[in-house]
């Protein structure tokens, strides 16, 4: 863990999204916090992440999600060398 990112403020709102129910509590609550753009950019990283995760080229990528490579390289990066946060969400997600 990024010992930069480890804020009272953080564990603030870490605490806050832990105690969402469900997709519209999501919906309404990230609308509220974010701009549209930031949400549309969390979204499109993820995307990202599943499909580096399966396999596809950068260039697949870019096309399908308008992504840039610089971004869908960060994301690489996160996959590969990150805190494994997006593996232990890909695997809880494959549970379900």
């Amino acid at each position: 863990m990024n010992k930069k990112i480890k804020t009272e403020a953080v564990d603030h709102l870490f605490d806050a999204v832990l105690v969402l129910e469900n997709k519209e509590e999501c919906y309404s609550f990230f609308e509220d916090l974010c701009t549209v753009n930031e949400l549309l950019s969390l979204s499109q990283r993820f995307e990202v992440a599943t499909m580096l995760r399966a396999g596809k080229t950068y260039m697949e990528i870019a096309e399908k999600t308008g992504a840039s490579t610089a971004t869908i390289s960060r994301v690489n990066r996160s996959l590969n060398y990150g805190n494994d946060g997006y593996e232990m969400i890909f695997s809880r997600i494959n549970k379900e």
